[in-house]
């Protein structure tokens, strides 16, 4: 079972998500296990908008994502079959 978790592991490594916020303001993407691989803000995100809508924008942005991704890892997860008992 460990060969296939971690078959899972690097599996999921290689998938990405992404999510989009403050209509394309703030673009994230993460990989399978949830860790941020690429975030953009666009230059018209900082005009006229506040430190700390952006930084919500931001952080709204790579929760989801997160969230996304342990849903997709759990998921697959469930999919990985149980070790069988050897026939010794």
């Amino acid at each position: 079972m460990q060969g296939r978790l971690s078959d899972l592991q690097t599996e999921l490594a290689r998938r990405t998500i992404d999510v989009v916020a403050g209509g394309g303001a703030v673009r994230v993407q993460v990989d399978g296990r949830g860790r941020v691989r690429h975030l953009t803000i666009d230059a018209a995100a900082f005009e006229g908008r506040d430190a700390d809508l952006l930084s919500d924008l931001v952080l709204g942005a790579v929760a989801e994502a997160q969230r996304r991704a342990d849903e997709m890892a759990a998921t697959e997860a469930k999919r990985v079959p149980p070790d069988q008992p050897s026939a010794d």
